[in-house]
């Protein structure tokens, strides 16, 4: 799978409305956080050689940029002093050079962009993970009270009115659980246009067009010509 297809995959996963339709919400909660914390165990592995590949491609787009404008300082110098083949000589490798910077350029901005996917889906695994414990806890808590209230009921020997508060106590439950669940789809409902709008953004970050950043590079010659021109300006 595509990392645009998993980041997409990934941010639009609503764990409160799979949960809704599952027969058996703790085997479903367990499951879940199985699956994520697998997912999220990859994602963290992933992240940090996106990462790594990042700061190298800053490293490199740095280097050459320096290299960049050195020659064009030693071209500059070289032109005052009166040696234009030197400075000719400096500016032809300059104009290599630019090329190269602009290729540098755009491996950035495309391994920037996967890093910040990246990121983007670590930190939603990591809250979708937080909830479901949260909903483990909540489950287990709910199992354990109906069990307790069960075992009351039996010592109880009115067990019609102990059955119609058990079923109280379930009802008043489970109406807080939909009531919660219903207002997390109306958020993620709400948020879909932004995240929709995030996807594009980083599909058009990663799909960056290289001509983008590739501008014909001005030739030696031109160069010199422009060194000239600001020399004899006083500039």
């Amino acid at each position: 799978m595509g990392i645009l297809s998993r980041f997409r995959d990934v941010m639009k996963a609503n764990v409160n409305h799979m949960l809704s339709r599952a027969e058996d919400p703790e085997k479903s909660v367990n499951e879940y956080i199985r699956s994520l914390s697998s997912d999220l165990g990859q994602v963290k592995a992933e992240t940090a050689a996106v990462l790594s590949d990042e700061s190298r491609a800053k490293r490199a787009l740095d280097e050459c940029s320096a290299e960049v404008k050195k020659l064009q300082r030693y071209a500059e110098k070289s032109a005052e002093s009166g040696d234009e083949d030197k400075a000719r000589g400096f500016l032809e490798k300059k104009v290599k050079l630019a090329d190269k910077l602009n290729e540098l350029q755009v491996a950035y901005e495309r391994a920037s962009a996967k890093a910040k996917m990246m990121k983007h889906m670590n930190d939603k695994l990591v809250a979708d993970l937080g909830q479901l414990e949260a909903r483990h806890a909540e489950l287990k808590g709910r199992i354990a009270d109906a069990k307790a209230q069960q075992q009351a009921n039996e010592r109880n020997a009115s067990t019609g009115r102990a059955d119609a508060a058990l079923k109280a106590m379930e009802d008043k439950a489970n109406q807080a659980l939909n009531e919660a669940e219903a207002l997390a789809e109306l958020r993620a409902g709400a948020q879909e246009d932004d995240l929709d709008e995030l996807i594009a953004q980083l599909e058009r970050d990663m799909n960056a067009d290289a001509g983008n950043n590739e501008s014909a590079s001005p030739s030696a010659e031109e160069e010199l010509a422009a060194i000239q021109e600001k020399l004899k300006n006083g500039i």
